[in-house]
């Protein structure tokens, strides 16, 4: 058993560096490859003591979902206007039904009934705090699994805040 415990250790190293390789590359995939879409946001307070500064982010389309009366996880259903905000239309359990103009995004329904759609913190250096406190549109890039990435912080004008 000795003569296998050096083996056995990377053996396992080279499946956590192989699994975490492919988490990034599809990650990369959506970042290039998605469609980005505008979530409105409702405002929070965007401050801790414990983190630092960021901003604890909620959407809008995830207001008036209660999390006992839908599926623990499913699909947001969404359309994008003119501006490329996106509108809720439906939620669903799978992939399909989905027309050419939808998008999917991945949510989950927690405690305190609570929905999550997307990232819901964003960390800014020190000091931004005023800067991104005119956010109005979180940016994700999602794709047609219905999985996003939150790539920044959008003002009323829908201009990246940097």
């Amino acid at each position: 058993m000795k003569n296998y415990k050096p083996l056995i250790i990377l053996i396992n190293l080279i499946l956590v560096l192989v699994l975490f390789n492919r988490s990034v590359f599809k990650k990369e995939t959506v970042l290039s490859d998605g469609q980005l879409v505008l979530l409105e946001l409702t405002p929070v307070d965007p401050r801790s003591l414990m983190q630092g500064d960021y901003m604890r982010l909620n959407y809008a389309i995830s207001d008036g979902l209660h999390s006992d009366s839908i599926s623990k996880r499913g699909f947001c259903v969404v359309t994008l206007d003119d501006n490329g905000v996106a509108q809720r239309e439906r939620l669903q359990d799978g992939k399909t039904p989905r027309n050419d103009k939808e998008y999917l995004i991945k949510y989950q329904a927690g405690d305190w009934n609570r929905v999550s759609i997307g990232a819901e913190s964003f960390f800014f250096q020190e000091g931004k705090a005023l800067k991104f406190e005119a956010a109005k549109y979180g940016g994700l890039k999602v794709d047609q699994d219905g999985n996003s990435i939150l790539i920044g912080l959008y003002d009323k004008d829908r201009k990246l805040i940097k």
